[in-house]
């Protein structure tokens, strides 16, 4: 069985037909999906998916992209919803340098309120970084000085300097479905080297559908094709991949296991 550990299904391209988008990855065998949250004031859309479903978690955050929107939220304002039962992580927060929705100040705000949340809960934090590799080593290097928290790179693109600093500091790195274009060699020459317990797998649906299926709609049954590629550049079977993925994801996400 797989994880989805990311994707979005509150977006309309999923919700629309939630039902069916959820059967699919189950026939997919994908035992387990995690939506998450890019605006904290529409956590109560995330949360309904989560508890609408036995296999479906949810996270809290604010995405980089929306961070100056969302400064007014403390970390005990999002430690305080992520009590809830089926809220297994923090964010996505992070740093976007490439589309810079948001100004660089805020996200960094953001991001720095949200370790301070995940440390808090010692629920991990999704993190998403994009052209910001510098910037990112530098805030979650400041913040484990403050005190140990648990991290995902999330949709993994950037460059080895920040997956090993990442790795040495304890945190879990995911792949999404640029871990199979045909561009993507240097992420999978990284990813050669990450080892085997730091592992995720994601879709990040609706975005970023793995070949064969991209620039379609994304959704989690596809994760199984960015899990067979991974299976490829670490040389171990589909079946072992998605053990020790499946595995990895319940040790980082350790709240989903009250779950199953």
């Amino acid at each position: 069985m797989l994880v989805d550990s990311h994707c979005h299904l509150d977006f309309p391209e999923l919700s629309e037909e939630l039902d069916e988008v959820v059967r699919r990855a189950e026939l997919a065998g994908v035992s387990h999906m995690v939506t998450i949250s890019t605006h904290i004031r529409k956590f109560d859309q995330i949360k309904a998916i989560a508890e609408g479903y036995d296999n479906i978690f949810c996270s809290v955050g604010t995405h980089p992209h929306n961070a100056d929107k969302e400064l007014d939220f403390t970390a005990d304002d999002i430690a305080e919803l992520a009590e809830h039962p089926k809220c297994v992580a923090i964010g996505e927060a992070g740093l976007d340098y490439f589309y810079d929705n948001a100004p660089r100040e805020a996200q960094a705000q953001g991001l720095r309120t949200h370790i301070d949340a995940a440390r808090m809960t010692q629920l991990p934090l999704v993190i998403h970084s994009r052209d910001a590799d510098d910037d990112m080593i530098s805030i979650l290097k400041e913040g484990m000085e403050q005190g140990a928290y648990p991290a995902l790179l999330h949709c993994f693109s950037s460059g080895r300097k920040l997956a090993m600093e990442a790795l040495e500091m304890g945190h879990y790195i995911s792949l999404s479905g640029i871990l199979t274009f045909k561009r993507s060699q240097d992420i999978r020459d990284i990813v050669a080297d990450v080892p085997m317990d730091r592992l995720l797998v994601e879709t990040d649906a609706p975005y970023l559908a793995p070949m064969p299926y991209r620039g379609k709609r994304n959704e989690p049954a596809y994760v199984a094709h960015t899990a067979e590629v991974l299976a490829e550049v670490k040389g171990v079977s589909k079946e072992e991949i998605a053990r020790i993925t499946t595995e990895n994801f319940f040790r980082l996400f350790s709240k989903a296991k009250q779950e199953t």
